[in-house]
């Protein structure tokens, strides 16, 4: 596939050059087996779109009988959405999914009205040792679509479409841009890409997606004229055109980064553990049908659970880029 940049900003028009609206540097979380940088939600923003949580997992190294093995653990309300870029991570969950997900490919999992699932490095990867990178975000459903039945859905790296012009290499994976649309079938709507430029080499953001953020994760980046090395996350403002540039780092690698955004949601969302909900009352509920074992168990992975949170649980709201305790 071929497609045309647009040209760069416009010297001395202040609209073209003041793109970035909020600059993120995420704060890191220990979560054992490796290091987790939470970009979403923080203090400064806590939703581009449907997007309510982005955590960069990794880079992580490793050895022989390590790996992850994040027990069978509950959702509801929401979806998540898995982006590896090295690495394997074996998901199972209630519906009786078992699918490995590896680089370039992408593994959507509905909660709706609950959802239990595990994450784990299969047993013959722990033989080896592997390094492992990727992104885990959660999305948000709307209104009308969080207590519907929960769904899973994956995408091979060669069902998602490529653009390459001129330097940029574009893989869509959910929504549509640069003249492609992504197979991934989303409850909202829903913008995410992972694009990578070689040194000098321009990718044109548009502006016809509400809401918009780039996560930086390679090399360096230059919008506007501000160069951004790897680990920000840069929310753009609302209706402008942007043009990103790829930066040479003296590496000789190219840059990498993730596009994302959509449609914001019809209200603010309550965030406790791994609930996401438009009712206060729903997570409280979620809570206790936890704690009571009802919620359907992982086929193959019955054994192990994670626990609920001890104590009063602190739910957070989310919206309109304030956060309240």
């Amino acid at each position: 596939m071929s497609w045309s940049p647009c040209p760069d900003p416009v010297p001395g028009n202040a609209k073209s050059v003041d793109a970035i609206e909020t600059l993120i540097v995420p704060r890191a979380v220990d979560i054992g087996e490796m290091e987790v940088r939470r970009a979403l939600p923080s203090d400064k923003r806590q939703m581009v779109g449907p997007f309510i949580f982005f955590d960069q997992m990794g880079p992580a190294e490793f050895l022989t009988d390590q790996g992850i093995d994040v027990r069978p653990h509950p959702h509801i309300n929401l979806a998540t959405l898995t982006y590896l870029f090295e690495g394997q991570i074996h998901h199972r969950d209630s519906l009786g999914t078992d699918q490995a997900i590896e680089p370039g490919a992408v593994n959507w999992m509905k909660a709706g009205r609950g959802i239990v699932h595990s994450e784990r490095t299969a047993p013959e990867r722990k033989k080896t040792g592997q390094r492992l990178f990727g992104l885990q975000t959660w999305m948000a459903l709307p209104e009308n679509e969080e207590e519907t039945d929960p769904a899973f859905m994956h995408h091979d790296k060669t069902d998602l479409p490529v653009v390459e012009a001129e330097g940029m290499t574009a893989r869509l994976i959910a929504g549509a841009a640069f003249g492609v649309s992504s197979p991934l079938k989303t409850a909202s709507d829903t913008l995410y890409a992972d694009i990578t430029l070689a040194s000098g080499a321009r990718a044109p953001i548009a502006a016809n997606t509400e809401e918009r953020a780039l996560y930086t994760i390679r090399g360096k980046l230059e919008v506007s004229g501000d160069t951004f090395d790897p680990g920000q996350l840069l929310v753009l403002r609302p209706g402008d055109e942007i043009t990103v540039k790829g930066i040479d780092d003296g590496t000789g690698s190219h840059a990498r980064f993730m596009l994302f955004g959509g449609a914001p949601m019809e209200g603010l969302r309550y965030i406790w553990w791994n609930f996401v909900s438009s009712r206060r009352d729903r997570i409280e509920q979620a809570r206790e049908e936890w704690r009571r074992g009802r919620f359907e168990t992982v086929p193959g992975d019955e054994e192990e659970f994670i626990p609920a949170p001890e104590g009063k649980p602190k739910i957070m709201r989310a919206q309109g880029g304030v956060y309240y305790p």
